[in-house]
């Protein structure tokens, strides 16, 4: 079975040989996303909350293009450089999910893409 690659402007592209998300079967497969503006090409200055802004707004563009939104998300995956890091990426997680609670794994990585704090991947429904 073949997936549909989806692609939008509005977050990073892939810097590597990799989609940003793969549709298939009603659902949407996105890659992780780390805090890179999407204009610039360049990594958010500033914190892990800055970080994980950037990310969770990367994400809403890529779910968008996919036909999806934050409501149907099923499953996130988080990547943290530190989980010293751990609340504050979950506030800024949890004011963009709302009341919506998909699945989903938090983990300790010994290091993410161009240095960054934190990485968030999401599988969704779409359709």
């Amino acid at each position: 079975m073949k997936g549909e690659t989806i692609q939008t402007q509005d977050a990073p592209a892939a810097i590597g040989p990799y989609a940003q998300a793969v549709r298939c079967n009603g659902l949407l497969f996105c890659s992780g996303q780390i805090a890179l503006d999407p204009a610039s090409g360049e990594v958010v200055a500033g914190g892990v909350e800055l970080q994980t802004e950037r990310v969770m707004n990367n994400l809403t563009a890529v779910l968008g293009a996919g036909g999806s939104s934050w409501a149907q998300v099923v499953k996130t995956t988080i990547f943290l450089a530190s989980m010293d890091d751990f609340a504050a990426v979950n506030g800024v997680y949890g004011r963009h999910l709302g009341q919506h609670r998909p699945a989903r794994a938090t983990v300790a990585v010994a290091g993410l893409p161009k240095g960054v704090l934190v990485e968030i991947e999401a599988v969704a429904a779409c359709g």
